[in-house]
């Protein structure tokens, strides 16, 4: 019996879809964020090079990625991150400081990340105020800057966090992996042939 669990439980995990496509629609999603979101997904790899949360160890997510339908339509191109402002923000992966400065009067800091391609996947976070300048070499869960005050879409404190391929936006949460995505309890499954003590 416990073995038919096991079994099951693996092949649920397999076909089950990536975590990242579970927050696809967000808050306030809709069926067509949600399917441009899939379509996105299947369009793009990316590999879930992701070592850390940029804030927190398992932030809130107050607004989901919602793909736009078009290159200039509407759409949320990040997910917002519950984080007070002074909130220590860090690397999500490796990869070299690409800007690190003010637009729109927004703090913005964007990290292209080691060894995925060319283009490069680039993260960026908003409102920081970096503490890292342009060109540092950094190692995922090194921090970068503070989570400033205002400036932010939020209507509660957050860090907008966004992921670009070139001039494609694609869903930040992709590249952290299940165990860093997992929001319940860990459960212990048996081990199947081991003695009790």
């Amino acid at each position: 019996m416990r073995l038919v669990l096991v079994v099951a439980l693996t092949v649920a995990t397999l076909l089950a879809p990536p975590a990242s496509r579970l927050f696809a629609s967000g808050a306030n999603g809709s069926s067509a964020a949600v399917a441009g979101a899939l379509r996105a997904a299947d369009d793009e790899a990316v590999p879930a090079v992701g070592r850390a949360w940029p804030v927190g160890v398992r932030p809130q997510v107050l607004r989901g990625w919602e793909p736009p339908a078009t290159v200039y339509g509407p759409g949320h191109r990040g997910v917002d991150l519950a984080a007070p402002p002074g909130t220590p923000v860090r690397a999500v992966a490796d990869g070299r400081v690409s800007f690190a400065g003010r637009v729109a009067g927004k703090g913005v800091v964007s990290v292209e990340l080691d060894g995925t391609g060319d283009p490069p996947l680039r993260t960026t976070y908003e409102p920081v105020r970096a503490s890292v300048p342009q060109g540092t070499e950094v190692t995922a869960g090194e921090v970068i800057g503070t989570v400033e005050t205002g400036g932010s879409h939020c209507t509660a404190p957050c860090v907008h966090w966004g992921l670009l391929r070139g001039g494609t936006y694609l869903d930040p949460l992709s590249l952290l992996p299940p165990w860093l995505l997992h929001r319940g309890p860990s459960r212990l499954l048996p081990v199947l042939g081991v003695p009790l003590p």
